[in-house]
């Protein structure tokens, strides 16, 4: 069965678009512009997409910052600054885009349908259905009952989320395992010359790195600022103990 892949050109989205150019058929990856502040990830899905040799060029990106002005009270989008706390539910969900996966998929399903793909895939996954209510499984699974009503009699278009069940530590896994070239992905909150070490999204691939036990090849502007905060999520949560040690910074 071949697939699209929803790709950010973060770790995980292109994760999985080796995973499917591994299993099945990458059709081609789909990216977005929404206006957000780190759209240096889109380099990081184009060369994903020559990797395996398939279309996605600056205008396969798919400008939809028109609507930034309506999707507003993101720091992913407006001018406000970043959550740089680690695991702060209430904090990180400033940086929720309203309905961003939905607006995606919807796209996304169109363009499978008129390029007779089997599936889209999208990258979802355990670790935020917490934060962001678009990666929660009842969203997916009511998702994925879209296509039977919006095609009529044309092929049937499956949703494939491989990842929706498993966390970040099983995603840096399966990278490593697929060879993905884990230091050319961009998932930092921000858009400087490195990944800033310090943003909730930096610090969370940092800890999954660490319970993959994987080395991280990231390069970080703040590489030591992950022993500060680790320190101080168990500071904050000592009565529950924390997940990780604190191992000394990773260069």
């Amino acid at each position: 069965m071949n697939a699209l892949v929803i790709c950010s050109g973060g770790m995980d989205s292109i994760a999985l678009a080796h995973k499917i150019a591994a299993e099945r058929a990458l059709t081609r990856p789909v990216s977005f512009d929404y206006g957000q502040r780190h759209k240096k990830e889109l380099d990081s899905t184009r060369a994903c997409a020559a990797r395996f040799g398939v279309p996605q060029d600056v205008k396969d990106v798919i400008d939809i910052s028109a609507v930034r002005r309506l999707l507003t009270g993101s720091a992913l989008t407006d001018s406000g600054s970043v959550p740089k706390e680690h695991h702060a539910e209430d904090l990180m969900r400033i940086a929720v885009v309203p309905n961003r996966n939905a607006i995606m998929l919807a796209i996304a399903f169109g363009i499978a349908a008129a390029e007779q793909a089997e599936s889209v895939a999208a990258a979802v996954h355990g670790d935020d259905r917490f934060i962001y209510p678009d990666y929660h499984p009842d969203f997916v699974e009511a998702f994925a009952t879209t296509p039977r009503h919006a095609f009529g009699e044309m092929p049937k278009i499956a949703l494939y989320t491989p990842f929706i069940r498993r966390v970040k530590a099983d995603i840096v896994r399966e990278g490593a395992r697929l060879g993905v070239p884990c230091a050319e992905t961009w998932s930092c909150s921000q858009g400087g010359d490195h990944h800033c070490g310090r943003c909730g999204t930096c610090l969370e691939w940092r800890e999954a790195f660490l319970l993959a036990d994987v080395e991280d090849p990231t390069p970080y502007e703040k590489p030591d600022y992950w022993v500060e905060a680790c320190r101080e999520h168990q500071e904050k949560q000592p009565s529950r103990g924390s997940e990780l040690a604190i191992a000394g910074p990773m260069k």
